[in-house]
Parts: C-alpha cells; structure tokens; sequence
C-alpha cells in the first residue's frame, strides 16, 4: 500500500449521480453539479455529467445519490513513526482513521518518540526524518504531513534555515519543549516564518510531562500561525482568555477533539459571533493520552454543528477547505486542479435526521461509504462508522 500511495496512477475516473457535493469551501458550502471528473489523481472537472468528457474513462464510481466530500484534514495529529504510536502501543490507527474520512494529517510535532532528542542537533535530525519517512510512506495512502520540531532554547536563525532547506515545513507545537516566554518564543516564530516553516503553539495547560501552561499573553506575544487546541489539550484557558485570543489575533483559530468540549463549541460560536469563520480549523490532537479516535474529526464536526448551531455543510469546510487554505495544502476543495481526495457518505441507518446534513445537525455521526484519495479507492464501506443508508458502487 505505501508503494502503491507513490507510484500507482488513478487514470480517468468518472464519480457520477452524486446527490449532495459539498465543496470545502464555507462561502459556498453547496456545489450544483452531480459529476466529477479525476485524472491521475487530480479533479479535471466538476458539473453535469452530460457536460464532461468521458472519453478514456477507466473506472466509474456510481455515488447512488449520496453525498461526496472533500477528505477531512486532520490539523492536529502526533505521529511517531509509521502506522504505529507508542502513546498508546496501537499499531494501524493512521489507516483506521482513513476509515473515518481522514485522508490528510499534520504533525504537530513527533512528541510521543520515547527517548525523544532535545539537543538541536538531534531534534533537527528528528524532524528531517520524520518528514522523510511519511514522505515515503503513506499508510492506507493517508497524507502525513510530518516532521514538526519542538523548539528548545539555544536555537539560532540558522537552524531554522537548515530545516527549511532539508524540506520541513512545520513547528511542533510551541510550549512543549523549553521554550515557553513570549518573546523567546516570537524571535524563534519569527525565524520560522521567514524560512517558510509554519508554526503552532500549544494553548492551555500541561499535555504531557515537561510541557506547561501556556496562557493568552504568550499566546499573542509569540503570534504562532495557529492558535493549537484553543479549546486546551486538555486544559482549556479560561473562557474570557479565549475569546481574547479570538479578538485580538489574526491567526487560525485551531479546535480539537481532545480538549475541552464546552470551550470549543464556544469558540465555533465566537468565530461566528466575530465574522472571522474562515479562522477555524479542526484537529484531534491525537494520539494522546485519552487514545485514538479514528472517528475524531466526525464527532468534532457534529459536536460542533449540533451544540453550536451552525450548519454542517459549513462545519465540514472548517475540516476541508478552510485547513487546506491556512496550511497551504492541494486538497480540501472541490475544483479543478485540486487533488482527489474524497469521503463519500450518507446519513447513518434508522438516524433521526431526514438526510446527511440534517442527521449531523441533531448530534449523529453519517456512515462512510467509500474513501478516495488521489484518485485511488482507499476502503469501501467504513469498518468503524455506523453502516451508511447506501453506499457508492464501483462500474
């Protein structure tokens, strides 16, 4: 499969009858087409089927009126190394988290590593690594975006420079090594941001052992490009904190699944409150200490669009489009040019809600017909959602 994830090309394929497209994209939330069109991975066309150019189709997926999605993008994960985390000693909880309609994860740094390295030299070497290794290798063809060093103190401009060069693109999360001031940690941000590496901050109190609190006034002095877990991991800040963090900073607001419930459904709100929704991102920071949550992002999604009372298609581009956007990723969106990566769904069987979006609105999880991802059927119906009223099928 990691090979597979390298070099096999989709060809042509026609995703067709589609009964509700959602796009990624909160502006539009709703697309008016029943057809994609993919080509070696990558969306060539969306519209009507009668408008498209089947020519050279190789495989066609009939969606039976279901609904098609952008694969959801985890923002917050703790990777290790392959489909293995020593967090909780589990093995294949990447490719069981496909099954929840995963299909991209960011690292927020490999901090779970027993023995992790804190010198610079070591936790450089981590980085390079682990950004190399998921490069390589992509269980059950999930995107694991990887290698995100914990800054530690004594790190100059340099060092960030010879990140970049080597290909690392993030920061783990600010607050989890040494370095936990304001301004120390601004000047290493500020670094980062320069070389082209993003950069996260933890938000709230201690995760694990050597980590610590990490409150607002850090928070803004240092001005990560994400705001991590701004519902805590697990400690949330308290309320008031929040919303300053909401008020005050520009950068993306990222909640959670393991953090704090209340605070996350008041901060969806407070987005919504400030007209800044295209802020909000989802993670599930895991695996953690509370384990793996293969259906993380779909439990964030209906907690979020029941208890906060915004509608799901919107929620589900906080998942897709608006993480795509902020991270700077090829995916997340229903459009030309876009890779093809897809969770097709339907409302789960004998839920209360008289479709999809209506079902999540009243707190149920859907059922995962099919995942996509660069054009590849990655698993049929899902082994961990509840079934899906009707799934796709394969020509």
């Amino acid at each position: 499969m990691a090979e597979a994830a390298i070099t096999e090309k989709s060809g042509k394929v026609l995703i067709k009858n589609i009964g509700l497209l959602l796009s990624g994209d909160i502006d539009n939330p709703i697309l008016d087409a029943d057809t994609i069109l993919v080509n070696d991975g990558i969306i060539i066309a969306v519209g009507k089927e009668k408008d498209c150019d089947l020519e050279g189709v190789r495989q066609t997926i009939d969606v039976r009126r279901t609904c098609v999605a952008p694969g959801l993008i985890d923002s917050h994960v703790h990777p290790v190394f392959g489909d293995w985390t020593p967090r909780q000693n589990q093995i294949g909880w990447i490719d069981s988290t496909m099954n929840g309609g995963v299909t991209t994860m960011i690292s927020a740094g490999e901090v779970h590593l027993p023995g992790r390295p804190k010198d610079i030299v070591g936790l450089k070497a981590l980085a390079i690594t682990a950004q190399r290794a998921y490069e390589n290798f992509r269980p059950g063809g999930v995107k694991v975006i990887a290698g995100a060093p914990v800054i530690e103190k004594g790190m100059i401009e340099q060092d960030f420079k010879d990140l970049a060069d080597a290909g690392v693109k993030l920061l783990g999360e600010v607050g989890l090594g040494s370095v936990k001031a304001g301004e120390e940690a601004q000047k290493m941000v500020a670094w980062a941001r320069k070389y082209g590496i993003q950069s996260t901050i933890h938000t709230g109190g201690p995760s694990i052992p050597g980590s610590g609190l990490i409150d607002k006034d850090v928070i803004l002095e240092a001005d990560a490009d994400v705001i991590g877990h701004i519902n805590g991991g697990h400690t949330a800040l308290p309320w008031r904190h929040v919303c300053e963090l909401c008020e005050k900073s520009s950068r993306a607001i990222e909640i959670v699944h393991n953090g704090n419930e209340k605070i996350a459904i008041e901060a969806a709100r407070a987005a919504i409150e400030l007209k800044c929704p295209h802020r909000v991102i989802l993670g599930t920071d895991g695996p953690a200490g509370s384990g793996v949550q293969p259906l993380g992002m779909l439990r964030l999604i209906s907690l979020i669009s029941s208890f906060a009372g915004i509608p799901a298609e919107v929620v589900f581009g906080f998942a897709t489009g608006n993480t795509a956007r902020i991270r700077d990723l090829n995916c997340g969106l229903i459009e030309v040019g876009r890779a093809a990566d897809f969770v097709f769904m339907d409302k789960a069987q004998h839920t209360a809600g008289k479709d999809l979006l209506d079902s999540v609105q009243l707190g149920d999880i859907p059922g995962i017909g099919m995942v996509m991802i660069d054009g590849l059927v990655r698993c049929g119906r899902s082994r961990n959602t509840p079934p899906a009223t009707d799934i796709p099928m394969i020509i």
